[in-house]
């Protein structure tokens, strides 16, 4: 049995295979130019593979990381040909993945079996968190879970009614105090509509302006302690949503966040949109947080749970 008739469904496999396509075009037909006419893996080789990794926005330290290991291989293995690198790249990708505290999980399972599960979902304007939190709802929906989704993000109207709209497409719970209202109370209320109505599953959107690092830290701060309050062990997850296609601009967000509150997963959406897909390794390299989505189509059934060895499989895949 492959790998993917284990863990995937032949549709899985396909939507992850288009998401990758532009990364995938990029990364390996630049490594196709850099081992081109080397027999061994050189000094040469590796300055090249090095700058390969760079520009597919893996990230300088990570791509400084994977060198190294294979450099070590290199000096271990005494020979390497260049034709073993695609397979030695691709478990070093994989091994460093797993290190960073990313599983591979087979299906939209919650992250808590408390009840209801609180997650509450951060990132900037712009990067797909309302959409991703409906895809999610929609998910948990078709399982059977009652989902209570809370409009947290008070600043903008447009916000406001596009979580309702994605509530009454899903078909599950919507909370909301309106504008203008204290986003803490919002959370607060919402984990208490949660308990009161007997969900599975709360959803708490938050403002996604990235003010200064000071204001951003206050206000995620006194969201999170709001919902801790309401519900004891709560939030039980706060998910980080990334932009794929914004590249290292994604990595620096990732660092505002998770320096302004305990970000435990990360979604990463417009994959499918992007040649960058490769910050997915140095986002989770660098900040030790597990990816728990990707979005690889707009099509509300196009978020998928991360799975490592599904992901580079198909980033190496020719």
């Amino acid at each position: 049995m492959s790998f993917f008739n284990k863990f995937f469904s032949q549709e899985k496999k396909e939507d992850l295979d288009k998401g990758l396509e532009k990364t995938k075009t990029n990364f390996l037909g630049k490594l196709t130019k850099a081992v081109a006419g080397k027999s061994t893996v050189d000094e040469e080789v590796l300055d090249e593979l090095e700058q390969v990794l760079i520009s597919s926005d893996v990230g300088l330290d990570t791509t400084v990381k994977i060198i190294e290991r294979i450099e070590e291989r290199v000096a271990r293995d005494k020979y390497l040909g260049t034709g073993e690198l695609n397979e030695i790249l691709r478990d070093e990708i994989v091994q460093l993945l797993a290190e960073n505290n990313t599983e591979d999980i087979e299906d939209f399972t919650l992250p808590s079996a408390a009840r209801p599960v609180v997650i509450m979902v951060v990132g900037v304007n712009g990067v797909g968190k309302t959409t991703t939190i409906g895809k999610l709802a929609w998910q948990y929906k078709n399982q059977g879970k009652k989902v209570v989704l809370g409009a947290g993000d008070t600043f903008r109207a447009a916000a406001v009614d596009q979580l309702k709209i994605w509530s009454e497409r899903v078909g599950c719970d919507f909370f909301s105090k309106g504008m203008h209202t204290d986003p803490a109370a919002v959370a607060y209320e919402t984990v208490q509509y949660a308990q009161q109505h007997d969900c599975d599953v709360a959803i708490i959107d938050t403002a996604g302006r990235l003010h200064t690092k000071i204001n951003l830290m206050k206000e995620l701060t006194k969201i999170r302690r709001s919902i801790s309050k309401s519900m004891e062990g709560a939030p039980h997850e706060v998910l980080l949503v990334l932009d794929a296609t914004t590249g290292q601009n994604a990595i620096e967000q990732a660092r505002h966040f998770t320096e302004a509150t305990e970000v435990s997963a990360l979604a990463l959406t417009k994959l499918d949109g992007t040649a960058k897909g490769g910050v997915a390794i140095g986002i989770s390299d660098i900040f030790k947080v597990p990816i728990k989505y990707i979005g690889v189509g707009e099509a509300i059934d196009k978020l998928q749970v991360f799975n490592k060895r599904a992901f580079v499989d198909s980033l190496f895949e020719q």
